[in-house]
């Protein structure tokens, strides 16, 4: 099969049950304050994700930039865990290190290629709902093309700073999304993480 689009991963989850709630469902929004220092982070994070995917830069180092630039940003330990939602309790730590390996060049692929249709134009941050204390939805606006794209980032408090955990392209929150499609590819492969990781091994581009 052929798996939606994620980075993406960016983004971009953690063995423990908590962490994994964290992403459990499309944001319910109930809180209305702004958290400036998460508006802040995107702006300059994501800008400059938009500033080497435009850069002139030959396809092999711009890969290796952007992928470096997910790794800083994006916390994909956490992230990894939560796609694969209740088969990540019944895995061996040596199955779920081949799964991460895996994961974490799918998921940069991902992010690459949904980012990089806002190539060559410009972000600002519009607002931001803090849905409980350290976890905040912050949207952004995509410019300079046409019709200005809505795009919102999932960012969660990582000691004095911030770290993506789930992105909202044209409506889809990629890591939700990407969690659905693995949990069915295991369901109907009886949870065998072996054909999962080999689907996303040939899809990862290279």
């Amino acid at each position: 099969m052929t798996f939606k689009p994620f980075f993406v991963a960016l983004a971009l989850s953690a063995a423990a049950a908590a962490p994994i709630s964290l992403l459990a469902a499309t944001p319910a929004f109930a809180q209305a304050e702004r958290d400036a220092s998460a508006e802040g982070f995107v702006q300059t994070q994501a800008s400059r994700a938009l500033q080497i995917l435009s850069s002139g830069e030959n396809t092999a180092q711009k890969k290796a930039d952007f992928r470096a630039f997910v790794d800083q940003v994006a916390d994909v330990p956490r992230i990894s865990g939560f796609v694969l939602g209740k088969y990540r309790r019944t895995i061996t730590p040596g199955q779920y290190a081949d799964f991460s390996d895996a994961f974490r060049g799918y998921a940069n692929g991902v992010y690459e290629s949904r980012l990089g249709q806002y190539r060559g134009q410009g972000l600002k941050v519009t607002g931001s709902i803090v849905r409980k204390p350290g976890d905040v939805v912050v949207s952004s606006q995509v410019t300079g093309g046409g019709k200005p794209a809505n795009v919102q980032w999932r960012v969660v408090r990582a000691g004095s700073g911030w770290r993506v955990v789930d992105v909202n392209v044209a409506g889809v929150w990629l890591a939700l999304t990407q969690q659905q499609d693995f949990v069915s590819t295991l369901d109907n492969n009886r949870g065998d993480i072996g054909v999962l990781i080999g689907q996303l091994r040939t899809q990862t581009p290279h």
